[in-house]
């Protein structure tokens, strides 16, 4: 659902942009208002789960996310739906990390944990391609608000399971520090700095002021965090020493190209299928049907994640890091 909800709205995109009256440079940021959050806010909502237990934090991410669709689904302006997906960005950033903290302190390590985590990653995939086709369903047969309003009844589902069959577990004593907030606020603001600048590029210009102020400020602020990270926190949002594992370092490039490729391809495409080749909303879903079933077989496969993740020699910890 939290995949899915990248690129559910990219086949909607036309029919959002008629109706609020959108015009192209501001549309893409129904979609980078979800991701900019998601992303920004990513670690420290994994820390928050380890902090404050894992079932309470999914639950609370869970009730964010469906609140903050059902006021993009209500939404009449093009402010009001663009502050709705910044939450609902937010809400996904709580609820990804802890699914798979409740994963990896639900299967002991060894073959079933691999095939929880296997699974854990098949599905994000195939929510990702999926979402183009449910959004061309659910478009043109109900209209664009309910690509957001399905993940009320989803999400509530989700979080009764979790109260049914999720045990809960005692947080660990905490204090301030160990939220490495410091660490987390600098990381958070140098990520939405830099992407702001790059998505506003098309308007300012890669050499413009506008561009590298923001962009120059953020980078100063990763500096500033991995100064935090390895000198200064006492315990670190993310300890730098994790990234002597070579299998880490190799999974988190092929990660970064991957979504790079991906996320943009989604957008792009979506519109092409629409604006030039005058498809229909569920005729741009269609298109993706291809894509979607690969994933699925990918995963599957022998060499697919929830096998070939115990041959790699990748540990549960790791695995994480890289999702």
């Amino acid at each position: 659902m939290v995949i899915l909800d990248v690129s559910v709205v990219n086949v909607a995109l036309p029919s959002i942009r008629n109706d609020l009256g959108f015009s192209p440079i501001d549309l893409q940021w129904i979609v980078n208002a979800y991701t900019l959050t998601f992303a920004g806010f990513l670690l420290l909502g994994g820390r928050a789960a380890d902090l404050l237990g894992h079932r309470r934090v999914f639950i609370a991410g869970l009730t964010l996310f469906a609140v903050a669709s059902l006021a993009g689904a209500l939404s009449d302006s093009q402010l009001s739906l663009i502050l709705a997906r910044g939450v609902q960005g937010l809400g996904g950033a709580v609820v990804a990390p802890a699914t798979l903290s409740i994963l990896t302190t639900s299967f002991t390590e060894g073959p079933a944990r691999n095939r929880a985590l296997g699974y854990w990653g098949a599905m994000g995939g195939a929510g990702g391609a999926a979402g183009a086709l449910l959004g061309g369903v659910l478009t043109e047969a109900f209209g664009w608000p309910s690509i957001l309003l399905i993940n009320v009844p989803v999400a509530g589902g989700i979080a009764l399971g979790a109260l049914l069959f999720i045990r809960a577990r005692s947080a660990p004593a905490s204090h301030g520090g160990n939220y490495d907030l410091m660490g987390a606020l600098t990381l958070t603001a140098g990520l939405v700095l830099i992407t702001f600048a790059i998505v506003r590029t098309n308007v300012n210009g890669w050499s413009s002021a506008t561009t590298l102020v923001p962009m120059g400020g953020g980078v100063a602020l990763l500096a500033v965090f991995l100064v935090i990270e390895g000198r200064l926190a006492q315990r670190p949002l993310i300890p730098l020493r994790i990234f002597a594992s070579r299998t880490l370092r190799a999974a988190n490039v092929v990660v970064f190209f991957l979504g790079s490729a991906v996320f943009a391809m989604w957008y792009f495409v979506s519109l092409y299928l629409q604006q030039v080749l005058d498809f229909s909303a569920i005729e741009a879903g269609l298109s993706f049907l291809p894509m979607t079933l690969a994933i699925i077989i990918a995963s599957a496969s022998p060499v697919g994640s929830s096998r070939g993740l115990g041959r790699a020699g990748c540990s549960a910890r790791e695995w994480r890091w890289s999702a």
